[in-house]
């Protein structure tokens, strides 16, 4: 099952997310974009989790501020996402967050991914919202929520070599949470997952996935 959603969030705000995989699937994931929208890339990504086995679904987050934002990456692209996400409340992320793990969620454990905005998501996410477990690829803003505690296992992934997110950010974030598992990857730059991204780092997006698949096994099952 594949196809084109519409949530309500809990303040009336409508949203599309794109969702597949078996209807009776044991447990969830919900996937939180880039700055790129629910572009082909994040697309493939719920494809993949739902090829594990999962209900699998991307809310787009940036439909508060523009409905349908799909881009690539290039330059153009990129100041185009960081013209968006200069817009999104953050305080209003949670709440479409939320949408999500209730349409996939009816008694499933249910895990949040996200990736570089979507990881920052994904932290106030394990903050704030009833999941069994956080994912958080290169999240930019997770070191401005440093006082978000999380209320599940999470796991953070950073590049060595990311200029977004100082070394010295992740230790300091590393300190505060000591029950949260911190990986960075040498050689590995911001966005290192993505495969057509030019950061793509092969190793590096392996071993995160792999890490990722089995922490996402022991706390939701499958």
């Amino acid at each position: 099952m594949t196809e084109v959603v519409e949530l309500e969030a809990s303040d009336s705000h409508m949203l599309s997310a794109y969702m597949s995989g078996p209807s009776d699937a044991a447990a969830a994931i919900v996937i939180i974009q880039e700055i790129f929208g629910v572009n082909p890339h994040i697309q493939s990504v719920v494809d993949a989790y739902a090829a594990m086995g999962y209900l699998a679904i991307a809310p787009a987050m940036f439909d508060r501020v523009e409905r349908g934002v799909d881009l690539d990456y290039t330059p153009e692209g990129l100041q185009a996402g960081f013209a968006v996400r200069a817009q999104v409340d953050w305080a209003t992320t949670p709440l479409d967050v939320a949408a999500a793990i209730g349409r996939v969620g009816h008694g499933r454990p249910v895990g949040v991914v996200g990736y570089c905005f979507g990881g920052g998501v994904a932290w106030l996410a394990a903050g704030q919202l009833p999941i069994q477990a956080a994912v958080c690829y290169y999240g930019g803003q997770i070191h401005d929520f440093i006082d978000v505690s999380p209320q599940c296992p999470t796991m953070l992934h950073f590049g060595e070599l990311d200029a977004m997110i100082p070394l010295n950010h992740v230790a300091t974030i590393a300190a505060a949470h000591p029950d949260v598992e911190v990986h960075v990857y040498d050689g590995a730059d911001h966005g290192f997952n993505c495969d057509i991204r030019d950061s793509y780092h092969p190793s590096a997006a392996e071993l995160a996935l792999r890490r990722t698949t089995e922490f996402l096994r022991s706390h939701l099952g499958g």
